[in-house]
């Protein structure tokens, strides 16, 4: 086992955004294992671990908070409560009925887990923690987990599972029916064009998410750097000028960041919701049809 403790240079403005194995082990698995070694601890996942421990222990708190004791304000929620049932009730009515319908209370945990869980990372990512951490302890940890195409692929791999799982347990035949939509004699042409888009939602779960959390970051990174190289090549006064427009344009973008989080986090929760409906509950639509038509 190799124990990565060696400290961040910062000579990258990728440094603070790419994953810094802390614990490896020497593994072969062909292309998951490119550098013959297989991760066992890093950054990353540090800070999915962290944002799960902050989700288990505060969330449930905040939620619990009410404006009184009695019976009637003990049921109203207070503060961080009140927003964090907005969003759930939004989630609930706005994303999954319209997709679930009979199927919401059986899933609606799975889709409230994978918005909380996400958004919460996307912000955590939003830290300078990864700046300080080299220069106090040796290591890298912080950064964005959801800006690692490794971490938004097993996300969306989770997704596919439950779609897949549940569109044969609830939909059987249906299910497997929908994979050919044509005549029996067309099926060797249309469903590998239904897998090949199954694999398609699933990969564009992935890239979505991991490609606008990285590009924020990627451009704050090389902005700040103007500032390091302006100071180093032609002084502090040049750098104390290019200085200036630089933050003034960093702010601005982490205000996008923040946007951005939120807006992530529920496109991949929508998307999750949306296909998981298609997996489950396209049959119903077809027999609704039949019975108006009748």
């Amino acid at each position: 086992m190799k124990i990565g403790l060696n400290s961040v240079s910062g000579s990258s403005p990728l440094d603070h955004i790419v994953q810094h194995p802390l614990f490896t082990e020497k593994a072969d698995l062909g292309f998951f294992t490119p550098k013959g070694e297989i991760t066992l601890l890093s950054d990353h996942i540090v800070m999915m671990l962290f944002a799960g421990l902050l989700l288990i222990l505060l969330l449930p708190r905040l939620v619990r908070r009410r404006k009184g004791t009695d019976e009637i304000t003990r049921l109203v929620p207070s503060g961080p409560a009140n927003f964090i049932e907005t969003i759930c009730q939004y989630l609930r009515k706005e994303v999954a009925e319209p997709n679930l319908g009979p199927y919401t209370d059986r899933f609606i945990k799975y889709i409230w887990t994978v918005f909380f869980f996400i958004l919460t990372i996307n912000l955590l990512g939003l830290l300078p923690i990864g700046v300080l951490t080299p220069a106090l302890f040796g290591v890298h940890i912080g950064g964005t987990p959801t800006a690692n195409i490794w971490v938004t692929a097993t996300l969306a791999i989770l997704s596919l599972m439950l779609w897949v799982y549940n569109g044969l347990k609830i939909g059987g035949k249906d299910y497997l029916a929908h994979f050919n939509p044509g005549p029996l004699w067309l099926a060797p042409l249309l469903v590998p064009l239904e897998l090949v888009g199954l694999v398609a939602k699933t990969f564009s779960l992935a890239v979505r998410l991991f490609a606008n959390m990285m590009a924020g970051h990627v451009l704050l990174a090389v902005l700040l750097s103007f500032i390091l190289s302006a100071g180093t090549g032609m002084g502090a006064a040049a750098g104390f000028a290019v200085a200036i427009p630089v933050i003034a344009g960093s702010v601005a973008i982490s205000f996008l960041e923040i946007f951005v989080a939120f807006l992530q986090a529920f496109i991949f929760t929508f998307l999750t919701a949306l296909f998981l409906g298609m997996s489950v509950v396209f049959h119903h639509g077809e027999e609704h049809e039949e019975a108006h038509a009748h």
